[in-house]
């Protein structure tokens, strides 16, 4: 069941943008029931990056799309106080790009604003100036064959941002770049974020990923997926991967995913 009303604080300062209340979820497997996730409660703070690091198949993109009413949860509650209600208010970029190979980087940049009747220039006139902002300036008449992986995900977040939703659902949107891209990249994501300021809700299974990038992070079981357990990283941004207090961070979180948490 969902249903929108103003949500109670966050946990982070200020009151949250999305909320959600004991969700659980199961699949029908035959003629049983298979549990996906279990009475997961959590907040998302207005203009902060929320993480859930798991392992893989614990349940972390049934969640997504849960949050992103793609999936009808079974029991629980998902609650907003963005504007445009739900499932309205929130943009979900799945794990691969979903670029149509037909189109130019440009135009499958403004593929959301075509659906939603934005006059064709002036939504090329706005993704341009993203392109420029975030080095892809040149590019926009690509196809995506010809653009490389870290390319391709920069238009499809672009396109993401382009939905002028208040809250961002990444489903593991790097994990398919190479590590030198994937740092890149997760730097570019910082930069757009800090810019645009809005509310980020990822899943990855990458734990240095999740300390970059977060101001929480929940760690979830295996499946059915509970929360284990959730941190604040407080440390200022940007982050030094190889410092001393996010190597602290990152072995903690590591142990906790190879079952060091009771």
């Amino acid at each position: 069941m969902t249903r929108e009303i103003e949500a109670p604080n966050g946990d982070d300062t200020g009151p949250a943008v999305l909320s959600a209340r004991d969700l659980s979820h199961a699949f029908s497997a035959g003629a049983r029931r298979l549990p996906v996730i279990e009475r997961i409660s959590f907040d998302v703070a207005s203009e902060s990056w929320l993480t859930f690091l798991g392992p893989s198949g614990c349940g972390k993109t049934t969640l997504l799309r849960i949050l992103a009413g793609l999936i009808q949860v079974d029991v629980g509650t998902v609650t907003t106080r963005s504007r445009l209600g739900l499932p309205f208010g929130t943009a979900y970029l799945p794990q691969s790009d979903t670029l149509l190979p037909w189109r130019t980087a440009l135009d499958n940049a403004i593929l959301a604003q075509e659906i939603a009747g934005i006059r064709r220039s002036e939504s090329r006139e706005e993704a341009r100036r993203l392109f420029e902002q975030f080095g892809l300036g040149g590019f926009e008449s690509r196809y995506p064959m010809q653009l490389s992986g870290g390319m391709r995900q920069r238009v499809a977040i672009i396109r993401t941002f382009l939905e002028h939703r208040d809250i961002l659902l990444l489903d593991e949107p790097l994990g398919s770049l190479d590590p030198l891209t994937r740092f890149s990249v997760q730097d570019w994501l910082l930069d757009v974020w800090s810019q645009l300021r809005k509310s980020i809700v990822l899943v990855t299974h990458d734990v240095e990923e999740a300390l970059v990038l977060s101001d929480r992070v929940h760690l979830l079981s295996g499946r059915p997926a509970t929360i284990r357990r959730s941190i604040d990283v407080g440390l200022e941004r940007p982050r030094d991967r190889s410092g001393h207090e996010l190597a602290d961070q990152k072995r903690a979180l590591l142990e906790s995913l190879m079952g060091g948490l009771p």
